[in-house]
């Protein structure tokens, strides 16, 4: 690891560790509906009671923009939290300022303490370096546990850690960990799955991943921008034209990089999206004006379950059809359960990230048996981009 991990602490007894945590969690009438997010954070909480530290948590909710927004306030996360740890969290009505600090000073080892919404302030996510410092005047050391806004240069995912000695925990080392076992020093072959509805949300990922990968399926939406470029009629179905110039680069790119691109040979098509519809599979030359392509046809999941055969390193961003409106869920459904045996069975590295490809695995009942899925969007995202992602940056051992 090129991060500095908690490993690298030898004595935390007594110290205030500054956790920074995802906790923006979903909630209804002031209620967590689903504390996925909190039991992330357990085995960094535990690791550092145990060890005898301060546990003091940083996180945000929603975008109040630098307001105190009643309805934004992360008091209603304490009680599902103590319900996890089975014992008490302390909660401080600011994340800086005199009662910030008397909090941390009553705080026994041993004790968690969570701060209200540092998104409360507006130093925060203009990175405001007095704003670090009045979060810095609380602790002992930072720990950043959350990958998912680590690519946000903010006060308290990258200003902190540039002033106190800042350590990846064990969720964000986890994360790190996979990643590098998908693009930083993969098990070769490597092939990605690259899925949603429009090229253009997506551009920096393929030119990326075009040069690192040995195989590149591309689905969803956006392989209809790419058959479109090759001259295939996709009828009515969505197509971003314009970028057909864009998508011709793109597999120039990928040819001359040696990556083999993976487009759809048979597509699912039918003449509306909604449960149940009649539907069929087409031939590419066979796609009619008012037909609309909804889902990787059968020979082009058995195509990509062939390359992913051949594979030892499997990287995931997105599904191959609209998964949410069955039948056309099946082409990711197969797909995954394919991914998922091999992986089971230790013959592949499969890493999967960002929301839709969540739901998309969970739905296929195969989320648990991934070598590693990412719940940060944006962030894993950006990482597959090949970006700088500035709080883990700021990890990074010298």
């Amino acid at each position: 690891m090129t991060f500095r991990t908690l490993d690298d602490v030898s004595d935390l007894s007594g110290k205030a560790a500054l956790v920074r945590v995802d906790f923006n969690v979903p909630m209804e009438d002031g209620n967590v509906t689903d504390d996925t997010r909190l039991k992330a954070a357990l085995p960094t909480i535990h690791r550092l009671r145990e060890a005898g530290a301060k546990v003091v948590l940083l996180a945000h909710f929603d975008r109040p923009k630098g307001e105190r927004v009643p309805s934004m306030s992360l008091k209603p996360v304490v009680q599902p939290l103590e319900m996890l740890l089975h014992g008490p969290v302390r909660f401080a009505d600011d994340c800086v300022g005199d009662e910030a600090k008397a909090a941390v000073a009553d705080l026994d080892a041993g004790g968690v303490l969570l701060l209200e919404n540092v998104r409360f302030h507006k130093g925060e996510e203009k990175n405001d370096p007095a704003f670090a410092a009045q979060l810095a005047e609380l602790g002992d050391l930072y720990v950043n546990d959350a990958f998912s806004a680590a690519h946000r240069a903010h006060a308290s995912t990258e200003g902190l850690a540039r002033l106190l000695p800042a350590y990846a925990g064990e969720a964000m080392k986890r994360e790190l960990q996979a990643l590098d076992a998908a693009l930083g020093k993969p098990q070769k072959p490597v092939i990605g799955i690259v899925g949603g509805a429009k090229v253009s949300t997506k551009l920096d990922l393929l030119k990326n991943l075009v040069a690192k990968l040995d195989y590149l399926a591309i689905g969803g939406g956006m392989a209809n921008t790419f058959l479109f470029a090759q001259g295939v009629d996709v009828g009515g179905s969505l197509c971003e034209k314009d970028l057909a110039d864009t998508a011709r680069e793109i597999i120039e790119e990928a040819r001359r990089q040696g990556c083999e691109l993976l487009l759809p040979v048979d597509v699912v098509v039918a003449k509306g999206v909604k449960p149940g519809i009649e539907s069929g599979v087409r031939a590419l030359d066979r796609i009619a004006a008012d037909d609309l392509i909804l889902d990787a046809g059968p020979e082009t999941v058995a195509r990509l379950n062939r390359a992913m055969d051949l594979s030892k390193t499997l990287i995931w961003n997105g599904p191959l059809g609209v998964f949410e409106v069955p039948p056309f869920d099946k082409a990711t459904v197969e797909a995954a359960k394919h991914a998922a045996e091999l992986a089971k069975a230790g013959k592949l590295v499969a890493v999967a990230g960002g929301g839709d490809t969540v739901a998309a695995l969970n739905h296929a009942g195969t989320a648990d048996d991934m070598t590693f899925v990412s719940t940060a969007g944006g962030a894993f995202l950006e990482w597959m981009e090949g970006k700088v992602l500035p709080g883990v940056e700021a990890l990074r051992a010298a």
